[in-house]
């Protein structure tokens, strides 16, 4: 059917339709997040529209990532709809052609996008939101700046001292550590120092504490412009500690994976970002299928909004669904795989046996 003249012409018209929705979704996420960007920084000295503006930008593909399978919902039902009112389903169904022929050529379009979502904008995404950090980490140098991600405290030991860090942003896949704090404690574990930087960065070998405010007991603070402290942790170790998935492209994670269990760290979230990347083109089948139960009989049998609205819902339960089971997966309550296969396979079960009891009886 995809190759017949009616199979190219309906995926033409789902893949025009999903470009205007793309357009437009871009549009409106781009205009909304500017405003949120400038509300939330215009007062820093170094703000200005410019920056915003490019801010925004390189944060919008990681943004329309997470609107995809919705674009996906939306294409699906707006097409089939658009298809019936002008009788052209109907006119299919009187040539012979079955349910599961018609839905092909939109089938094969939405996988199509899952796999340009996956392959093309995923690392384009996970870059713009790395440089989206660090834009905003320049921008917010003072010790006011409060990171609303998680950060991990990391410990480090050469067998006569320990000395715990803490940040309040982590950049460069976790080498660049914002608002940092060294707390160094001696064999006893008593605390012999405290630094507070602005900054530090792993090199080979060392940190390097830019902006140090140095304390200890009995002691005055000492002020340094910049500073270094010894360290065994290798850029590998750091990078896989704190690096979040959602910033590592597609074609880096196995390898992330693998580096992460040399290490001994837990690989449930990578795995997870993973398997989540790799079911998206079958997520957006589903949500294409659960389109196709709400819209294939709305005109001929003149069914309610109340329909539309069902499928809208049954899509947004979908992703609610899929997003709350990869949380149980990163956090290892969940097998990573089980948590992001297992929600879109039970949905493409409910969309064909709908499908099914709809056309087939």
């Amino acid at each position: 059917m995809i190759f017949s003249t009616l199979g190219r012409y309906f995926f033409t018209r789902y893949i025009i339709t999903t470009l205007w929705f793309f357009l437009g979704v871009t549009s409106l996420v781009y205009l909304i997040d500017f405003s949120e960007t400038a509300g939330r920084l215009a007062g820093l000295p170094g703000y200005t529209v410019k920056i915003g503006l490019l801010m925004t930008a390189v944060r919008l593909p990681f943004i329309m990532q997470q609107t995809v399978p919705f674009i996906a919902l939306f294409v699906g039902m707006t097409v089939l709809i658009a298809l019936n009112r002008r009788r052209e389903l109907v006119i299919a169904r009187a040539a012979g052609i079955s349910v599961w022929q018609f839905m092909t050529p939109f089938v094969v379009g939405a996988f199509c996008v899952g796999l340009l979502t996956m392959l093309a904008l995923n690392p384009v995404a996970a870059w713009g939101q790395r440089q989206a950090e660090t834009m905003e980490a320049d921008l917010r140098g003072d010790p006011s700046y409060r990171n609303t991600l998680s950060i991990p405290w990391l410990r480090q030991s050469d067998g006569k001292s320990d000395i715990i860090i803490g940040a309040k942003a982590v950049l460069d896949n976790g080498t660049t550590l914002m608002n940092v704090v060294f707390i160094h404690f001696d064999s006893q574990g008593n605390i012999i120092l405290r630094q507070d930087a602005q900054s530090a960065k792993l090199e080979n070998g060392y940190w390097l504490l830019n902006s140090v405010v140095e304390r200890a007991p009995g002691e005055i603070p000492a002020h340094k412009s910049t500073t270094q402290v010894r360290t065994n942790l290798k850029q590998d170790f750091v990078s896989e500690r704190l690096a979040q998935p959602e910033t590592i492209a597609f074609y880096d994670l196995s390898n992330r994976i693998a580096i992460a269990k040399s290490f001994g760290i837990s690989t449930k979230a990578l795995e997870t970002q993973f398997h989540s990347l790799l079911s998206q083109p079958f997520l957006l089948v589903a949500m294409t299928l659960i389109a196709a139960t709400v819209s294939l009989k709305f005109s001929r049998f003149n069914q309610s909004r109340s329909v539309i609205l069902g499928g809208i819902l049954s899509g947004f339960v979908l992703y609610v669904v899929t997003v709350l089971v990869k949380a149980f997966g990163s956090s290892g309550v969940v097998p990573p795989f089980v948590a992001t296969w297992i929600p879109v396979i039970v949905a493409l079960a409910f969309g064909a046996t709908i499908l099914l009891h709809q056309e087939d009886g």
